[in-house]
């Protein structure tokens, strides 16, 4: 397992890609459900964002969808296995000290002095996991990286207008 974490970290600074990685099925459930066990467990911690079991459900399974897509698209659905499994590995090293960075510089006061430190730390990790995302995709489509970076760019951007379609709508009380 170690060295399974280890390989995600390698992947995660772009020195290593999906290639490097077995075409395992297990591996990638194993990568999923440890991401979704992982973003689960660090979303729980933090005080609730309103319906984030929901968002993390259909945060991953687009995430799935979108590859399998995508891969089909370019005429290399073969890659599916070892790409996901770099994206979610990548994830599992990534996404935890992002959502810990967004949620304290969206709980810190504007004038706290720490404020725009943690806003830039939020937006160097975003980017961060864009790189490396962008990099997987490098390596598994065989496009230039600044395609892959569109192409990352548009998966969080129909990501997130996907969760908005997807949640319920505010509940409003009357007083």
């Amino acid at each position: 397992m170690k060295e399974l974490l280890g390989l995600f970290a390698q992947i995660a600074i772009s020195r290593k890609g999906p290639q490097d990685l077995p075409a395992s099925y297990f591996l990638l459930a194993l990568t999923v459900v440890g991401y979704w066990v992982l973003r689960y467990t660090v979303s729980a911690l933090m005080p609730p964002a309103e319906h984030w079991r929901l968002h993390l459900l259909v945060e991953v399974a687009f995430t799935l969808v979108w590859y399998a897509v995508l891969l089909k698209a370019v005429g290399k659905p073969e890659r599916f296995i070892q790409t996901v499994t770099a994206i979610f590995g990548s994830y599992l090293m990534l996404m935890p000290p992002w959502i810990i960075a967004v949620h304290f510089w969206q709980e810190l006061p504007e004038q706290h002095a720490l404020y725009a430190p943690m806003a830039i730390l939020a937006l160097a990790i975003a980017i961060w996991i864009i790189r490396a995302e962008s990099y997987v995709l490098k390596h598994a489509l065989e496009l230039p990286i600044l395609a892959c970076v569109i192409l990352t760019i548009l998966q969080t951007f129909t990501g997130e207008m996907l969760m908005r379609a997807v949640s319920p709508p505010p509940t409003v009380t009357q007083t």
